[in-house]
C-alpha cells in the first residue's frame, strides 16, 4: 500500500514521476500527488482518485528537475486532497512524502506543534512541520533537523524530503516501510518499488532500518542511526519491462492467472540441477531437519498457501507443521516447540505483520526461511534463507500466481527434505514430474474460460453471497476460492469445512444461494456429496468443482487429475477465474478492488 517515486538531475521530472506512479497502482491507493521543481520554479499538484486525475492536472508549465510523488492509502484522515501527499510545512519550504504510520504523532504534535494550523489530518503532514520548527528553532540544517525528527518518531516510514531553497538535493530514510535508490547517470532516484523507475536503472541500492541518505544527481551518501557513513554496494533488479506491460490482456489478473503453467515449469527449471536432483542448500534442508515442528507465519493468500501446503509438506518429511496468521502470531506467540523453524510466505516480501514476527524469532534465535517473489525484499534480507517463487512481477491486487507458487515451492523444499531424512514418500515422489503435469492440467482448464464465464453467469453475477466447501485440502482451497470471490467482485463469499456445515452455517442458506463444492479427494467426496445434498434441499444452487476421477453424471467442472498432493494448484485455477468474471460481469475494476492494496506495509 502506499507508493513514492523521486528523482534528481533528470530533465521532466514529472513526466517520469507519473510513469513510476502508474507502475505503482497496483499497490493500492485511493490519492496521489506529486512536486517538482528547479531553480526557478515548484509545482505542487494533488487528485484524489486515480493517477489519471492527477495526470489531467499536469499543465506543460509543470517541470523541474528534482521532484517526489505518492499513492496515498489512506491511514489517518480519510481520502481526500487535503489529506493527499505531498504535504508541506507551515511556510511552504519543506515538502515531504510518506509511507507508513507514525505511531507518537500525536504526542508530537502536543509537544511540539500544539499552535500549529494544519490542512489534513494525516500524521505525515504532523512530521514535516516538526522539521521545520526544528530547523527554526534550534538554527538547524534540514539535514540535521531531518535526522533529529528520525530518532524522536515512533512507527514506520519510508520518508522522501525536498527542500525549496536547495533543490539539487533529495532526503530520503525508512524504517519498516521499503524504499530503494536508484542509481542512473547523472541522475538518481528513489521508489518504494524497483518496478517504478526500471525503465530509469537496473541498478539499485538498498536501505537498511533507521538510515538515512543524500542523494544528489551525482551521489548517494547513506548515513546510520548514529551518522556514520555506510558504504553499500548495489545490486541489479532481474526485472524486464515487458513482464510489467498487460500486453493484449484486458487486465492484469487474466494475464497471471495465464502464467501459471510457465510459473510451474520455471519452478522445476530454477530448483531442478542437471542430474535431477533438487537444487535447494544443505544448509537449510539441515536447519529444518533438525527442529521439531515448522511454523508458517503468513497472511491473507499467503496464509492460504499454506494451510494448502500443510498436509503435503508433512506427509513428505513427517514434520509437524502449523500454520499462523502474522497479524495474531506477532502479539500472541504461542507455546513454541523446543526446536522451531519459522517459514515466511509472502508474495511482496514487504509484509509489515509477518516481517515484526521475524524481527521478533531472530531476537529470539530461531532460523527462518523466507518464501518470496521479490529477491532482495525486506523479509529476504532478514531472514537466514531465501526461496524464491520465479513468478515474474504480480500487480494485479488479487494474488494468483504467486498462491500456486508458493505452493509449488513448499513440494519442491517438502520432497528434498524429505529425501535427505529417508522419507519413503518423498523418495518416491518425483515432485518435477508431477508439477509437470499441474502444468499441463492448469492449461486444460484456461482453455476453457468461456464455459467459466457461463457458470459464473448462472451463478454468480447477481448473487448477495455465496459458500465455498470441501473437506481436508479442499476446505483449504475454499478459503482462498472465497478470499478471491469476495475481495474484488464484492460478494459476500464464505469457505468452510463442509462438515461444519449443519453446526450453525447451514441456517444462513436461502432460496437461490450459491454453494460450491471442490472434491478431489476420494475418501471425503461422498461426505462433500452428501453436504451438497443437505443445502440444495433448502434451497441451495449447488456447483461441483471435482477431480476427474471421481465425477459423477450432472457434475459441472471437472479438474484434471494430479497427484493427490497437488490437487489445491489445479482446484483452485477455476475459482481464480470465477472471481475474475464475477467482478468483470458486475462491472468492476478487477486488478484495483476497492479499499485494497497489494504490498500491505503498515501493521
Amino acid at each position: 500500500m502506499c507508493g513514492i517515486v523521486g528523482i534528481i538531475g533528470k530533465q521532466q521530472a514529472e513526466l517520469v514521476i507519473l510513469q513510476g506512479l502508474e507502475r505503482l497502482e497496483y499497490r493500492g491507493y485511493d490519492s496521489a500527488g506529486l512536486y517538482v521543481a528547479n531553480r526557478t520554479s515548484s509545482h505542487l499538484i494533488k487528485a484524489q482518485g486515480r493517477i489519471k486525475n492527477l495526470a489531467e492536472k499536469v499543465t506543460p508549465e509543470v517541470t523541474g528537475t528534482i521532484g517526489i510523488g505518492h499513492t496515498r492509502w489512506a491511514t489517518h484522515g480519510k481520502p481526500s486532497e487535503a489529506n493527499a501527499h505531498p504535504h508541506t510545512s507551515a511556510s511552504g519550504r519543506l515538502v515531504l512524502v510518506h509511507n507508513g504510520v507514525i505511531e507518537n504523532f500525536d504526542e508530537l504534535h502536543q509537544t511540539y506543534l500544539a499552535d500549529h494550523q494544519f490542512k489534513g489530518q494525516t500524521d505525515t503532514e504532523i512530521v514535516v512541520h516538526l522539521i521545520e520548527e526544528l530547523m527554526n528553532q534550534e538554527d538547524l540544517t534540514t539535514e540535521a533537523a531531518f535526522q533529529k525528527v528520525l530518532g524522536m518518531i515512533q512507527g514506520s516510514y519510508a520518508f522522501a524530503l525536498v527542500d525549496q531553497q536547495n533543490p539539487d538535493v533529495l532526503y530520503v530514510a525508512k524504517n519498516k516501510s521499503p524504499l530503494l535508490i536508484g542509481l542512473g547517470d547523472g541522475f538518481n532516484v528513489v521508489c518504494s518499488d524497483a518496478m517504478a523507475m526500471i525503465d530509469q536503472t537496473h541498478e539499485f541500492v538498498e536501505i537498511a532500518d533507521g538510515e538515512m541518505v543524500i542523494v544528489t544527481p551525482d551521489k548517494i551518501t547513506i548515513y546510520d542511526r548514529q551518522g556514520t557513513p555506510v558504504f553499500r554496494p548495489s545490486y541489479e533488479a532481474q526485472l524486464d519491462l515487458t513482464d510489467i506491460e498487460k500486453g493484449t490482456y484486458p487486465y492484469y489478473m487474466l494475464k497471471e492467472v495465464d502464467e501459471q503453467p510457465a510459473v510451474m515449469r520455471r519452478l522445476v527449471q530454477e530448483y531442478r540441477n542437471e542430474d535431477g536432483s533438487i537444487a535447494i542448500e544443505a544448509s537449510l534442508l539441515k536447519q529444518i531437519a533438525n527442529s521439531d515442528r515448522i511454523y508458517i507465519v503468513a497472511c491473507g493468500t499467503s496464509n492460504n498457501a499454506g494451510w494448502a501446503a500443510k498436509k503435503l509438506f508433512e506427509s513428505l518429511t513427517q514434520l509437524p507443521v502449523e500454520i499462523h496468521l502474522s497479524s495474531e502470531f506477532g502479539y500472541n506467540m504461542p507455546l513454541l516447540s523446543e526446536k522451531p523453524f519459522f517459514i515466511y510466505l509472502s508474495q511482496s516480501g514487504e509484509t509489515a505483520d509477518s516481517r515484526q514476527v521475524l524481527v521478533k524469532t531472530n531476537e529470539m534465535g530461531y532460523p527462518a526461511l523466507t518464501i518470496t517473489n521479490v529477491a532482495g525484499s525486506t523479509l529476504s534480507r532478514e531472514a537466514d534463507h531465501t526461496l524464491l517463487l520465479y513468478a515474474g512481477p504480480e500487480i494485479a491486487v488479487a494474488s494468483t500466481k504467486a498462491y500456486t507458487a508458493q505452493i509449488g515451492v513448499m513440494a519442491i523444499l517438502a520432497t528434498a527434505l524429505g529425501r535427505q531424512k529417508g522419507i519413503s514418500a518423498a523418495s518416491d515422489f518425483d515432485v518435477f514430474y508431477e508439477l509437470g503435469l499441474v502444468a499441463t492440467g492448469m492449461e486444460s482448464l484456461i482453455s476453457e474460460k468461456e464455459r467459466f464465464s457461463e457458470l459464473t453467469a448462472e451463478y454468480l453475477t447477481t448473487t448477495r453471497n455465496a459458500f465455498y466447501i470441501g473437506r481436508g485440502n479442499d476446505y483449504y482451497v475454499s478459503m482462498e476460492a472465497a478470499l478471491k470471490l469476495k475481495e474484488i467482485s464484492y460478494i459476500q463469499a464464505e469457505g468452510f469445512a463442509a462438515g461444519e456445515l449443519k453446526h450453525g452455517t447451514i441456517a444462513l442458506i436461502e432460496e437461490g444461494t450459491p454453494v460450491i463444492g471442490i472434491i478431489t479427494e476420494e475418501v471425503m467426496g461422498s461426505h462433500t456429496r452428501g453436504n451438497l445434498k443437505e443445502v440444495e434441499s433448502r434451497g441451495a444452487h449447488t456447483l461441483v468443482m471435482v477431480s476427474e476421477n471421481l465425477a459423477k453424471v450432472g457434475d459441472q467442472i471437472l479438474l484434471p487429475h494430479v497427484h493427490p498432493f497437488l490437487t489445491s494448484l489445479i482446484a483452485v485455477l477455476p475459482t481464480q477465474l470465477l472471481a475474475y468474471f464475477a467482478t468483470l460481469q458486475r462491472g468492476y475494476d478487477v486488478d484495483k478492488p476497492r479499499n485494497l492494496a497489494k504490498s500491505v506495509t503498515v501493521e
